[in-house]
């Protein structure tokens, strides 16, 4: 079968552009067989990563057709539909959110930047040599597996949305490693870490759009992983009344408690429920505002990223109630009727 390949050609500081080249292959070839016949039969010049050709290492990750993957673990035969009668091509990128240094080849420094800002080790007590071993269940073990098989290729820090219109956000694969370590047994820094991500650079950054667990050639799920990093956030105590004045009676101090007395946790909870109980799911537009509060710091924070939500098109300008608004209104009044709503 004779398939085109468009591929995506740059070296900065030079404009980019989309080269076709055409090949003789078959619908189990892999698109890292394609591009290496390109670059031995046609074009020399092209550059990309590769290294163990079996889905190991990570290192072709790129975009095919708008999705990153690994270049040996997808099929000339998966990109195409059968059923286009039109002949299709198959465009081949850079990762998205990384700079590129020369055609599919990008710097990954700001990866592992990232990475490195989650401190993605046992902490140094975990690390000391025991009397005795670590003992581990079978259960705890392969609670960590997932995460554990992690191999950094940066695919889903490349369709991450969040970090798309927030710099700040640390990524999908630094709260996974995050989440690695915080269910760790032997780690001895577990409230630490939990409390540096407790932030919109951390685990409170993230859209949940689903685009890590969709991409992520090794069943990570990075998302579960944030999830868990949340509920480990909200499952720690919180004294709702710290910041109220003390010279209050401690019933009018209940009552007098607002979202924005509240820690950042908590309020991104309540907002969340108290928006979907509104209309059925998130009006984004309000959102954010409603979790900062009234930090001033906050909600200049907010600014840039409003700006950056604007250029690309992602800023919601209406709000729909979804149509089972009324039914997520019952539910919900429901469970607080039953007690089950600890806020």
């Amino acid at each position: 079968m004779r398939v085109e390949f468009q591929i995506f050609r740059q070296l900065p500081p030079e404009p980019p552009r989309w080269q076709s080249f055409w090949l003789e292959t078959s619908p189990g070839a892999t698109i890292l067989d394609c591009l290496n016949q390109i670059k031995w039969e046609q074009d020399g010049s092209l550059a990309f990563r590769k290294n163990c050709r079996n889905t190991i290492c990570g290192s072709c990750a790129m975009r095919i057709n708008g999705r990153a993957a690994l270049a040996c673990g997808r099929h000339v035969g998966e990109e195409l539909d059968p059923r286009s009668p039109q002949p299709q091509p198959i465009r081949i990128g850079p990762l998205g959110n990384l700079p590129v240094l020369r055609d599919l080849v990008v710097d990954m420094q700001p990866f592992w930047n990232d990475l490195s800002r989650v401190d993605p080790f046992v902490s140094t007590a975990g690390r000391r040599i025991p009397e005795r071993e670590f003992l581990q269940l079978p259960a705890e073990r392969e609670h960590l597996n997932a995460a554990g098989g992690c191999i950094l290729c940066g695919a889903c820090y490349s369709d991450c949305n969040a970090k798309e219109v927030n710099p700040e956000f640390v990524g999908p694969h630094a709260l996974a490693r995050a989440n690695r370590l915080v269910q760790d047994s032997r780690d001895s820094q577990r409230e630490q870490r939990l409390q540096a991500l407790d932030s919109l650079a951390g685990v409170w950054g993230c859209t949940r759009c689903w685009n890590c667990n969709s991409v992520c050639p090794m069943g990570v799920a990075p998302l579960d992983q944030i999830t868990e990093l949340k509920q480990g956030i909200l499952s720690r105590p919180v004294d709702k009344t710290a910041a109220l004045p003390t010279d209050r009676s401690p019933s009018h101090a209940v009552r007098a408690i607002r979202t924005e007395s509240l820690p950042i946790a908590i309020r991104h909870r309540k907002t969340l429920v108290q928006l979907v109980r509104s209309g059925g799911w998130i009006d984004e537009r309000r959102f954010a505002l409603q979790v900062v509060g009234r930090d001033p710091k906050g909600l200049l924070s907010l600014v840039p990223l409003g700006l950056r939500l604007l250029a690309r098109g992602k800023f919601p300008f209406r709000f729909q109630p979804s149509a089972g608004a009324a039914t997520v209104r019952r539910l919900i009044d429901t469970v607080r009727q039953k007690g089950r709503d600890p806020l």
